[in-house]
């Protein structure tokens, strides 16, 4: 009399569990120039984040929670604006995800399509 397994292994691999986690429909387009190359946009505000954390929508000093409504009103009308962001190379990466967040909570409320591009320096 023969002995039969009545668990199987199955050999199959389900993708749709590593495809669930890689898309992220509702994420913001952040673009890294590197050295090599030079990603040029329409450049529309510019939000700065200087060494003592402090925000500067282009020349207005804001906190966070001023972040959103600053960006908002300088962006105006425009349902495609870019926003340049420059940070401190010392800034923790939270302060940087601040501004990213104001920008998506913009898109959100509006139906926008606003962008965040990282400014970075060429490497030596």
């Amino acid at each position: 009399m023969a002995i039969k397994s009545r668990n199987k292994v199955e050999p199959t691999f389900n993708s749709s569990m590593l495809t669930s986690t890689l898309v992220a429909p509702n994420a913001i387009k952040l673009m890294l120039p590197s050295s090599s190359s030079k990603t040029m946009a329409k450049q529309t505000i510019t939000v700065y984040i200087n060494e003592q954390y402090q925000y500067f929508v282009n020349e207005t000093v804001a906190d966070e929670t001023q972040l959103m409504d600053l960006i908002n009103t300088q962006i105006g009308n425009d349902s495609q604006a870019t926003v340049v962001l420059r940070s401190d190379k010392s800034v923790p990466v939270q302060y940087i995800v601040n501004v990213i967040d104001a920008v998506n909570e913009i898109n959100n409320a509006t139906g926008n399509n606003h962008k965040v591009i990282l400014a970075t320096a060429p490497k030596k």
